[in-house]
């Protein structure tokens, strides 16, 4: 699907599947389109070209039908403020038509939420508890999450991913967008990036791993030149001093690396295992546009996936 505004750059051509039962990792810096998506999936927005199904269901024709069945969770949370917590909690329960209030008192407990003081008077973590409830309350088939840890404290983040395990052990799907590299790793299956608008890479994250940016530190027994990696082409920002050779290493073979620091006296390597951070940082090396936010992108899904867009060139 694709979302344009006018001559601004909106997304274009997102292409996406997100199946039933996994967990799903949506990244991209501020500006590349997260968001627009997002409510694009939702039908908050609809797209310039293109459709979005869930559970096989229409977006836009199917929209109240789909919202019953979708726990969401805004990146920019909104709430009553002059309602208690509690208030909220059990508006958003009867519009839903009744929930498991066990379930709900469950997780103001594990959360340690704030809810019995107005909302306007609450910090920015404790309405962000809110808003996680008030998304997993009635037990959806989907969650769709803008950055959900946003405002949390270490141990409310901990208890939220142990929430997220539970929705995924029901194999129930969760599309989660989040600038938090060591959670995306931590809980998801599958990512996609986003940059300028289009969806540039959707992989597992163990396959992406696979194409590290990996730094390696080298320690010699004695100085060498600054040459001595100039013609490998999988090496990067070498910083020599001394005997010490900072370099980063991209690719999952380094056998070309290895023999050639073979011809020299090595006392020590360094080589700790790459996050997604650096992966993710790799995608957008030298790239300093930013992209609107608030422009869309497009999602389609049937019985067996969660959510899917396609890109305006299947209309």
């Amino acid at each position: 699907m694709s979302k344009h505004y006018g001559k601004e750059r909106g997304i274009s051509n997102i292409n996406l599947e997100v199946y039933s039962g996994e967990t799903f990792g949506f990244l991209g810096p501020n500006g590349a389109g997260k968001t627009t998506t997002i409510r694009t999936i939702l039908n908050f927005i609809k797209p310039s070209a293109g459709s979005v199904e869930i559970l096989g269901l229409d977006s836009i024709k199917d929209s109240i039908e789909i919202h019953k069945n979708i726990g969401y969770l805004p990146g920019e949370l909104e709430l009553f403020n002059q309602m208690t917590g509690k208030d909220f909690l059990t508006f958003m329960a009867n519009l839903r038509g009744g929930v498991d209030w066990d379930f709900v008192e469950e997780m103001i407990s594990n959360l340690n939420a704030q809810v019995n003081k107005p909302i306007g008077s609450l910090s920015h973590g404790n309405k962000q508890k809110l808003g996680l409830i008030q998304a997993f309350m009635h037990n959806p088939d989907i969650l769709i999450l803008d950055e959900p840890t946003n405002g949390l404290d270490p141990l409310v983040q901990e208890e939220f991913h142990k929430m997220l395990k539970s929705v995924k052990d029901s194999d129930k799907t969760v599309f989660l967008s989040s600038h938090v590299m060591s959670e995306v790793e931590e809980i998801c299956d599958r990512v996609g990036i986003i940059r300028q608008g289009e969806l540039i890479t959707v992989e597992k994250i163990e396959d992406l791993k696979a194409k590290k940016l990996q730094s390696i530190e080298v320690h010699f027994a004695s100085s060498v030149s600054d040459n001595i990696f100039e013609k490998l082409p999988n090496v990067s920002d070498v910083e020599i001093n001394g005997n010490v050779a900072k370099v980063k290493v991209s690719g999952d073979n380094i056998d070309l690396f290895i023999k050639s620091i073979a011809n020299h006296k090595v006392t020590k390597i360094i080589a700790p295992e790459p996050n997604l951070e650096e992966i993710f940082l790799s995608y957008f090396k030298g790239d300093e546009s930013k992209d609107d936010e608030n422009k869309g992108t497009e999602s389609k899904g049937d019985e067996n996936k969660g959510t899917e867009s396609k890109g305006d060139e299947n209309e």
